[in-house]
């Protein structure tokens, strides 16, 4: 027998792409820092729950307020958050740096609180927000571009140094 088949257990699984392992990263952090921000809102730190943005804005179903409309919630922030993910991917994953992803956080809150306001019919303004709500979701959104940016950061730098490690194993 000169031909020998390969076992199942000795073969090789195909590594994600980064773009692939962006998304992941993406749906997972919208995912947890919506559930999260959720149960904030349960225990009164802030005002404003994920579903007033994501749901309520364009329904006032009945459903919205119950168990289904916050999973609801969870999953579209989720889906969300890979758009998010792919946006920092395109542009930042090169700068290896915590405080990146800090920044991206702020002006992720930024953009939602002060450019989308006016999408949200059903959110008071910033300045009519009690500064628990404001600190509380600065803080979210500051530990969710954290997550993001640093996750797609280490993840690039990672595999930039496994193929510079390969180069030089071959030469």
């Amino acid at each position: 027998m000169g031909e020998e088949k390969q076992l199942e257990q000795n073969k090789r699984e195909e590594p994600l792409s980064l773009l692939s392992r962006s998304a992941i990263t993406g749906f997972v952090g919208g995912a947890f820092w919506g559930l999260l921000a959720t149960i904030l809102a349960y225990f009164n730190f802030t005002e404003v729950e994920p579903k007033s943005f994501v749901l309520r804005s364009w329904t006032t179903a009945a459903w919205t307020n119950g168990w289904l409309g916050t999973v609801i919630t969870i999953l579209i922030l989720g889906g969300l958050s890979v758009i998010v993910a792919f946006i920092y991917h395109l542009f930042m994953r090169k700068i290896n740096s915590m405080w990146m992803g800090v920044a991206y956080g702020a002006i992720l809150w930024g953009v939602v609180f002060f450019v989308l306001q006016p999408i949200f019919t059903n959110i008071k303004p910033i300045q009519d927000l009690e500064l628990e709500t404001i600190v509380t979701t600065v803080c979210i959104f500051v530990l969710y571009g954290t997550f993001i940016g640093y996750s797609l950061s280490y993840d690039y730098h990672d595999k930039v140094m496994k193929e510079k490690n390969k180069q030089t194993q071959k030469a």
